[in-house]
């Protein structure tokens, strides 16, 4: 996958050695912990969570049916840290183990929905990582992200049915799509009704300009007014799956495309 994102957003690294022959990961200026020094969400003293923390996804239209459940497994703990005000300034609940010792107790302990892991864990073997998540976490999706990463290691995780494959330094913002996509692929995160009225006229809107059609052309073709197609486009008004029927067939697409598109954009 790839994203386009602003230059000035927090980067995740790691202030590790690189192993012989592990392949060059993309340097950016790193403090100290081996973070990119911009800022992050700050903590209210004794909460836990991020001041100012937002629904999963007020500005997306997305909101979560229910509570979410996270976690993060790296021995890296600065890291580990930054990654759960990240997420959990999205509204989900975040569980950071770095002691590796305490890896296997954690996996028992609840379920999770998702995990995010360090590929690369002092004094365990990832394969047995993964095999532990299997045995005890066989619900939930697993993002790994890896400072070293190799054909061989991309190739397990590709057997273990990894959500995705994510090497550091990574955007931040970069990993809240990752993460976002996944748990609307688990059925954990939904359109509202409103945010799915404007995305479904936006991606009409945008499909029709492409095909060179003003609004009156459309609606001669239709036989949808065109009063009623201006408010479908503005998301002013929902339109039956009569209505969309009719409008897929005017785009010469099929109705599945226009909510593949709406999910595209998210």
């Amino acid at each position: 996958m790839s994203f386009r994102v602003p230059n000035n957003v927090s980067t995740v690294n790691t202030a590790r050695p690189a192993l012989a022959g592990a392949p060059n990961a993309h340097e950016a200026p790193l403090d100290s912990r081996g973070i990119c020094a911009n800022s992050v969400p700050s903590r209210d003293s004794g909460s836990g969570r991020p001041r100012n923390a937002e629904p999963a996804t007020e500005s997306s239209g997305l909101y979560c049916s229910g509570e979410v459940r996270i976690l993060v497994l790296d021995d890296d703990d600065q890291v580990g840290r930054m990654i759960r005000e990240a997420l959990e300034g999205k509204g989900f609940h975040v569980d950071v183990v770095s002691d590796t010792r305490q890896i296997g107790a954690q996996l028992r302990q609840q379920p999770y929905h998702l995990i995010i892991l360090d590929y690369v864990l002092p004094g365990l073997d990832s394969e047995q990582v993964l095999d532990w998540i299997k045995e005890h976490q066989a619900d939930a999706s697993i993002i790994v992200v890896t400072a070293y990463p190799s054909v061989d290691s991309a190739l397990s995780c590709l057997r273990a049915r990894t959500y995705d494959y994510l090497t550091k330094p990574f955007q931040i913002t970069h990993l809240q799509g990752v993460v976002t996509r996944c748990l609307e692929s688990k059925g954990l995160l939904r359109l509202s009704e409103d945010a799915l009225k404007v995305a479904l006229g936006a991606a009409i809107r945008e499909r029709r300009k492409g095909l060179g059609l003003t609004l009156a052309q459309m609606a001669q073709r239709t036989s949808v007014s065109l009063g009623y197609l201006s408010q479908i486009e503005l998301g002013k008004n929902s339109a039956s799956i009569e209505t969309l029927y009719r409008i897929s067939l005017g785009l010469g697409i099929r109705m599945s495309d226009l909510f593949q598109a709406v999910q595209a954009a998210l």
